[in-house]
C-alpha cells in the first residue's frame, strides 16, 4: 500500500509542474503587472524599483524557478487588485468553497444513489419513469438557469430562502463555517442544490445503468437460484459491484464542484474562490488566477489519489494482481 501511494505521488509531481509552468506564463506574459500597480502616474525609477522588487528583471526560467519555489511554501505573490497577498485571500475563500461543494456532493450522494437503484431495481414504475424524466432536466438544464429558478421561486416567489451571500457565520481562527448559524444553513440550501443538481442525475443515471448490468449478470442468478431474498442480492451483493464506476465519477465531481462552482457562485454572490476568480478576471489580477490553477490542480491530484485508494479497498481483484505479481517477481 506505501509503495502504491508513493507511486502515485510521483506520478502527480510533473502534473504539477506543468500546471506551474502554465499558471506562470500567464502571470509573465499577460498584462503589464507594473501598469496595474502603479496605475497611471508613476516615474521611470518607480517603474524600475517595482521590475526589480517583482524580479521581473531576470530571466524568464529563473523567475520560474523562484515562483515553483514561493508557491511550494505556500507563497502567490501580491494580488494586484486588493493589494493583499493571495494566499490570504485564498484561506479567507477557500472555506465557503469547501463548505458548498461538500454539500453539494453529499446531497447528490445521499439523493442520487438511492433514485439510481430505484430506478434500476423497478425501472417500469411509475415513480422510476418520474426520476427519470427529473435527471434528463437536471442534466439538460444549464447551472445558472437552474439556479436562476430556484431563486425565483423559493426566494422571490415563497419568500423561504435568500437569494445571495453566506449569511452569519462562525470563525475558528482562519476557518469559518456558517454550519453553526440558522442563517448560515438557509443561505446554503439553493446554492447546494444548484451545484449539485448536475451531480446527482449524474450518479442517478449511473447507478442505474449499472445496476440493470450487474441485475443481469449470473452470478446474480445464481444467487437467486440460492434463494437468496432480493433484499441481500440488490443491497448486499449487486450494489457493491456498481460501486467501482460510481466511485470514479463521484471523485472527479468532487473536484469539479471545488473547481468549477464560478457559475453558482456568481449567481449567489458566494464569497467563494469561483466569485473570486470572476473578479479577478475582470481585473486581470493574474496572481489570484495562477495560484486558482495551482489549487485546483492539486485538489484533482490529491482526489485521483484517494480514488485510487478507494479502487484498492473496494476491487478485491486489484489486491490480488498486485499479490501476484509481487510473487512473480
Amino acid at each position: 500500500m506505501f509503495a502504491f501511494i508513493i507511486s502515485r505521488l510521483l506520478q502527480a509531481i510533473p502534473v504539477l509542474l506543468v500546471v506551474g509552468f502554465i499558471s506562470y506564463a500567464m502571470f509573465a506574459f499577460v498584462g503589464d503587472p507594473v501598469s496595474i500597480m502603479l496605475g497611471q502616474d508613476f516615474t521611470e525609477a518607480q517603474r524600475v524599483q517595482l521590475v526589480h522588487q517583482l524580479g521581473l528583471d531576470q530571466p524568464f526560467f529563473v523567475q520560474y524557478a523562484h515562483y515553483m519555489w514561493a508557491t511550494l511554501h505556500g507563497e502567490f505573490g501580491i494580488s494586484y487588485r486588493l493589494a493583499r497577498p493571495v494566499s490570504d485571500l485564498i484561506l479567507e475563500r477557500l472555506p465557503a468553497t469547501i463548505e458548498l461543494a461538500l454539500t453539494a456532493a453529499v446531497l447528490a450522494l445521499l439523493i442520487g444513489v438511492p433514485m439510481g437503484v430505484y430506478t434500476g431495481i423497478r425501472r417500469n414504475g411509475v415513480l422510476a419513469r418520474a426520476f427519470m424524466i427529473f435527471s434528463l432536466v437536471g442534466v439538460s438544464l444549464p447551472t445558472f438557469l437552474i439556479g436562476i429558478l430556484l431563486i425565483l421561486v423559493f426566494a422571490v416567489v415563497l419568500g423561504w430562502l435568500p437569494s445571495f451571500g453566506r449569511g452569519d457565520v462562525v470563525h475558528f481562527s482562519h476557518w469559518s463555517t456558517g454550519f453553526l448559524t440558522i442563517s448560515g444553513l438557509r443561505s446554503l440550501v439553493l446554492p447546494a442544490i444548484t451545484l449539485g443538481m448536475f451531480q446527482m442525475t449524474l450518479i442517478m443515471r449511473l447507478v442505474r445503468s449499472e445496476m440493470m448490468e450487474v441485475l443481469r449478470s449470473d452470478y446474480v442468478k445464481f444467487a437467486r437460484a440460492r434463494g437468496l431474498s432480493e433484499r441481500v442480492i440488490n443491497f448486499g451483493h449487486a450494489l457493491k459491484n456498481t460501486l467501482v464506476p460510481v466511485i470514479t465519477i463521484v471523485g472527479l465531481q468532487i473536484g469539479g464542484l471545488l473547481g468549477f462552482s464560478i457559475v453558482t457562485e456568481t449567481v449567489f454572490q458566494w464569497p467563494g474562490m469561483g466569485l473570486l476568480l470572476v473578479q479577478s478576471i475582470g481585473v486581470a489580477d493574474i496572481p489570484v488566477m495562477s495560484a486558482y490553477l495551482m489549487l485546483i490542480a492539486l485538489v484533482f491530484v490529491g482526489i485521483n489519489l484517494i480514488v485510487d485508494l478507494l479502487y484498492y479497498a473496494v476491487d478485491p481483484r486489484l489486491r490480488v494482481d498486485r499479490r501476484a505479481l509481487t510473487g512473480a517477481r
